[in-house]
């Protein structure tokens, strides 16, 4: 089984990746288990059906009592009205400041989780138990949040969890689509870390339906490169901004497109492409050839950039403006000097409008799927 550390200062947990990871709540986690009053589950309404019974047998075997709390699947359930719902279901159950979450669904139901258990009397401790490929970046780190109409994100807290388990037999019930969306963030780890790892990612005619073994290794390399920007800057002031890269025209989609219309991971690569756009043209050297070849990457594995011919520029500036990482009228964006070497650089309207033109011109007569 592989295991990883996150160290941030005066606080750490480990990150678990394998076959029997749930086995570890009878053993590692036995003591964290028992020194809750409560302990509760929330998890989407998909992952229920598939793989809930796995869970709860595995924490049977600790003896204890385990309320569950099932919401929707996806990014319906990162609003406030579910939000609001399972503060609630926690009065209800008697939940107390001792009391114990597991976040188990994808990195919505995560994000989610995390922020009541943020908010939860000040806040409470809880497990990250992802069934998604996507989720190895969003279990990590300590985000948490719930989406507003304005945006995605918009309220939530840096709220750590006290444990990361991945049993990886789960991703075999992944359909084609959470698969392309888990993808993506493991390759946005390697665009802004590791050249050779891009291109080795980039040359796999498997990327899109990788083995679950191939999945272990890879995914815990990609959180350790999270796991090390996390432990320098917990609070995003400063590197941990390269996390985003492709994330503030990728947020910008998945909010044009409606949370749900297109998956995160598929917004992302729209918008690593173009973040590489901008970088083909600023103080970085991104060859054209290199944004080429991903463009033809992304295609070849069944993303889509459709929504940059569906909508205007105008319909993506709207939500950029409202993005976290603007300030002062200004666009914030994480872009590369080179593949492994990203940095963050403030962009006018004007520049960002050229570029869109530009990933217009370069998706034309993307095949129908």
């Amino acid at each position: 089984m592989g295991k990883l550390t996150v160290e941030i200062k005066d606080y750490e947990y480990d990150v678990h990746i394998g076959e029997d990871a749930y086995s570890l709540f009878a053993t590692a986690y036995a003591p964290l288990l028992d020194s809750a009053d409560r302990i509760g589950i929330i998890v989407d309404e998909n992952v229920a059906g598939l793989h809930l019974s796995l869970l709860q047998d595995a924490l049977r075997k600790t003896g204890r009592d385990i309320v569950v709390k099932t919401v929707p699947a996806g990014e319906s359930c990162k609003s406030p009205a579910v939000y609001i719902e399972c503060q609630s279901f926690l009065l209800q159950h008697h939940f107390t400041r001792n009391s114990l979450l597991i976040a188990f669904g994808g990195g919505a139901c995560g994000d989610l989780t995390g922020f009541v258990a943020a908010t939860f009397m000040r806040g409470i401790r809880y497990i990250q138990c992802p069934t998604t490929i996507l989720a190895h970046d969003s279990a990590v780190g300590g985000k948490t949040a719930i989406n507003m109409p304005e945006g995605k994100n918009m309220v939530g807290s840096f709220h750590q969890p006290s444990g990361v388990l991945f049993q990886t037999g789960l991703f075999e019930t992944l359909p084609a689509r959470e698969i392309r969306s888990g993808m993506a963030e493991l390759l946005k780890h390697a665009f802004i870390s590791d050249k050779d790892w891009t291109d080795a990612l980039l040359s796999n005619p498997t990327f899109s339906k990788p083995s679950v073994g191939w999945l272990a290794t890879e995914l815990l390399k990609g959180i350790e490169v999270k796991a090390h920007i996390v432990a320098e800057d917990e609070f995003e002031h400063s590197t941990r901004k390269f996390l985003n890269f492709g994330h503030t025209f990728g947020h910008a989609v998945e909010a044009v497109c409606g949370f749900g219309g297109l998956s995160h991971g598929e917004c992302v690569m729209i918008g690593m492409a173009y973040s590489l756009i901008l970088s083909e043209g600023q103080e970085g050297s991104i060859d054209q050839d290199v944004t080429e070849r991903f463009i033809r990457f992304a295609l070849d594995n069944g993303y889509t950039f459709r929504p940059v011919h569906e909508h205007t520029f105008e319909e993506f500036l709207s939500y950029m403006e409202k993005d976290k990482k603007a300030s002062f009228g200004k666009l914030n964006f994480v872009l590369l000097k080179e593949v492994g070497k990203p940095y963050v650089t403030e962009l006018s309207k004007e520049q960002c409008e050229h570029a869109f033109d530009i990933i217009r011109e370069r998706t034309e007569g993307e095949p129908s799927r």
